[in-house]
């Protein structure tokens, strides 16, 4: 059976969910990978959970055809149906961390694409239309002691030098 995932090099230290036949736009869905990819998984959950708030946009950096500008950045968009979509696989991909027995505060996202789905025609009395879908895949990684640098390194101060005697 094959796995159907990009990514191909699964460890014991990861997890990986897949969301097949989303209703969501593919470019819309490429930016905000690319937007929270690589972070630990509250940021990323908290970065797209306010972009659903609509308080935070998302930054659109390759798709940005006659997309307008927000406060802060050039363009940028506010997507809470792609948002909400992505946000119910990345937190599958948690639940799965928590069931392999991985410590959900030191998971980052090391993995997460978007790949275009089957298009599917809407008809009706009037003209048809072509539905956008999307496939989407994530993978997380338990990395050691990722929680405690974030707290640790704002509360341990460092060292003073001790005065030497002679």
């Amino acid at each position: 059976m094959t796995n159907n995932y990009a990514f191909e090099n699964l460890k014991e230290n990861m997890v990986k969910a897949c969301g097949k036949n989303l209703n969501i736009s593919p470019k819309q869905s490429i930016e905000i990978c690319n937007y929270v990819r690589g972070r630990p998984l509250a940021q990323a959950k908290r970065l797209i959970q306010a972009s659903i708030d609509m308080k935070v946009p998302i930054p659109f950096k390759r798709f940005t055809n006659g997309l307008g500008h927000k406060h802060g950045m050039a363009a940028g968009r506010f997507n809470p149906k792609a948002c909400t979509e992505i946000l119910k696989v990345i937190k599958s991909a948690e639940a799965n961390a928590k069931n392999k027995g991985l410590n959900v505060p030191d998971l980052r996202l090391v993995h997460i694409a978007t790949m275009t789905a089957p298009k599917s025609w809407h008809y009706g009395r009037k003209k048809r239309s072509v539905a956008k879908a999307a496939h989407l895949e994530v993978v997380l990684e338990e990395v050691k002691g990722l929680s405690q640098t974030k707290s640790g390194s704002s509360k341990t101060k460092p060292a003073e030098k001790q005065p030497v005697k002679k």
